[in-house]
């Protein structure tokens, strides 16, 4: 053997120890470089591994093993974990320990372990028992047991149950999705809300509920509960803005108060903040307490001035008694009346001299109104209740029918116990008649006229000033054969059903009885006697047809000169889709 050959052998014998001597100099976490170095990083969705302390692979396995500090990359999203088995040919990878997902300063997920599958571009986060994956995006953390985020649409989600929090709301729900980019959130299967952006709760119940966490709205698609102090809602379709407590309901949703009153319509809006809400197409407002319906085309409420207004065949159905009461006018109005009273100095109580402010409700109801009821039926131009006295006035030549008996006069005032008419009065002339056959009617006439009721029959009625009368007196058989015409100051009658059983005339009288087959048909009816029964409502749908006589009627009339009361009508303040209002001016002059 020569001395070169020689050298090379003993050079190969002692290759291994060299080896192994070099290795042992090297530090134990060895770099791993990256996959392609010089790859560029923003290009593509390639998976890079970046680094890892130990790399490790089996002949016989598919994956490699990394341990130590491990980072991988994919675009902008930044992969860290203790450990993890990388598939480099299908670029997927199974992460444990101190899983992360980060992306930029604003993006970052965490979890236990991660399965990522590199041709769908699925990542599956798992956490430990006891614990949770949480995904935080700036202000908005979502966690669950189970969070799967799909890189290749930027959209996360969870079946096994999670939670959502921002600064302003809690989302639980069986099932929900995230998208980072465009920051909406879905929510399916007992979906819950609870907002902390209200001086109190609010809750918000849900099988399907959209909500995007910049805006703070919750768009609901679902059968739908919505509950705080101010009431509850229930809705299939709508949309909640839970920063300004606005809400827009579809779909005949339904608001229900504390107090008992339902509100439902094809569209309602409601802004809590301000008190005001809208009701468009369908309303239909009901107060189980005061036995009493509103409905309309239109309507506005207004909480904090305590005012209200419907329109668009606007109806009102009252139904405490049996007998259901329905009136309409085009527009249907109320609103708080505030009334100041001085109240003297009381040197004994040691109190100085100061004004009261006395608050009542008042409703309107104007023009063309028309009111049924079986047992009375009435129209007018316009209507006032006032609370404080209980009063309805019925202003411009109303008329008031009951059985074969009409009232009219140029104001009738109703005075109501209960929804009940205890008395009218007839202020500035007053004229009653009653039907009997043919041409014949009892005619009642005078300066004021005051009628008492009982059990919704008049009993009584009384007459001041300028007394005409016309009667037909009933025979034993129930005939009439002859005309009693009487004038004098003052009347009082009584009666029994529609029976006249009394009529008093004082301090003096003059008149004359005639018999029938002498008497000419020129002197049957009083100077003012008219009989209106072409305007009478006949049935509750009756009362949206204003008859030419009542247009006529209404439109040529003076007005009563009874003082003045203005009314003013809230402009809305937002706008809907929905059915358009009337036109209405922004103020009307109502007696």
């Amino acid at each position: 053997m020569s001395r070169r050959s020689f050298f090379i052998f003993m050079l190969l014998l002692a290759l291994p120890a060299v080896v192994a001597w070099a290795l042992a100099q090297q530090p134990r976490g060895v770099y791993i470089g990256p996959t392609i170095p010089n790859a560029d990083r923003s290009a593509g969705n390639r998976v890079f591994l970046e680094r890892a302390d130990v790399l490790h692979k089996n002949p016989d396995d598919s994956f490699m093993i990394l341990t130590g500090d491990v980072v991988f990359t994919k675009g902008p999203m930044i992969m860290r974990c203790d450990s993890a088995h990388y598939f480099a040919e299908t670029e997927s990878m199974d992460a444990f320990g101190n899983v992360s997902m980060e992306q930029g300063d604003t993006l970052f997920v965490y979890a236990d372990e991660l399965n990522y599958d590199g041709a769908l571009e699925i990542a599956t986060l798992y956490a430990d028992p006891g614990k949770k994956v949480r995904l935080i995006n700036r202000d908005v953390t979502l966690s669950t047991d189970i969070f799967i985020y799909d890189l290749g649409i930027d959209l996360g989600y969870y079946e096994v149950g999670g939670t959502l929090t921002d600064p302003s709301n809690t989302l639980v729900s069986r099932y929900g999705e995230y998208n980072p980019t465009t920051k909406e959130a879905n929510f399916y299967t007992d979906v819950h809300l609870n907002s902390r952006n209200t001086t109190d709760t609010l809750d918000i119940f849900s099988d399907t509920l959209y909500y995007n966490t910049v805006t703070h709205i919750a768009e609901l698609h679902s059968p739908s509960t919505i509950i705080n102090a101010r009431g509850t809602i229930y809705t299939r379709l709508g949309v909640y803005e839970t920063d300004s407590n606005r809400t827009t309901l579809f779909d005949r949703s339904l608001v229900v108060t504390p107090q008992g009153q339902r509100l439902t319509a094809d569209t309602i809006f409601y802004d809590r903040a301000a008190g005001y809400g809208e009701a468009f197409g369908g309303m239909i407002l009901t107060d189980s307490a005061h036995s009493v319906e509103v409905r309309g085309n239109y309507g506005y409420y207004d909480e904090l001035a305590d005012s209200s207004f419907v329109t668009g065949r606007a109806m009102l159905v009252e139904y405490s008694k049996p007998d259901t009461l329905w009136l309409h006018g085009r527009y249907i109005q109320s609103f708080l009346r505030f009334d100041s009273t001085e109240v003297a100095a009381d040197t004994v109580a040691g109190t100085d001299a100061y004004t009261r402010i006395d608050t009542s409700h008042v409703a309107v109801v104007y023009p063309r109104v028309r009111f049924y009821r079986s047992d009375m039926q009435g129209v007018c131009d316009s209507m006032r209740f006032t609370e404080a006295d209980t009063m309805l006035r019925m202003f411009v030549n109303p008329v008031v029918w009951s059985e074969d008996r009409q009232i009219f006069g140029n104001i009738i005032e109703l005075h109501l116990n209960d929804s009940t008419i205890e008395r009218a009065t007839l202020p500035d002339q007053g004229f009653t008649a009653q039907f009997i056959e043919g041409d014949h009617y009892n005619q009642m006439s005078g300066k004021e006229m005051i009628a008492f009721f009982e059990g919704g029959e008049m009993r009584r009625l009384d007459i001041n000033g300028n007394v005409e009368i016309i009667m037909y007196p009933e025979e034993a058989d129930s005939t009439i054969n002859k005309m009693v015409n009487a004038q004098s100051s003052f009347l009082s009658a009584t009666f029994r059903g529609q029976a006249t059983e009394r009529i008093k005339l004082w301090p003096s009288t003059t008149g004359q009885a005639t018999p029938l087959f002498i008497a000419k048909k020129s002197n049957y009816y009083l100077p003012k006697f008219k009989w209106y029964e072409e305007m009478r409502p006949l049935s509750p749908e009756d009362i949206f047809t204003v008859p030419p006589m009542q247009e006529e009627l209404m439109s040529q009339a003076e007005r009563p000169a009874a003082p003045a009361q203005a009314v003013m009508r809230r402009a809305p303040v937002h706008e809907r889709p929905g059915a358009a209002p009337e036109a209405a001016p922004r103020a009307e002059t109502l007696p």
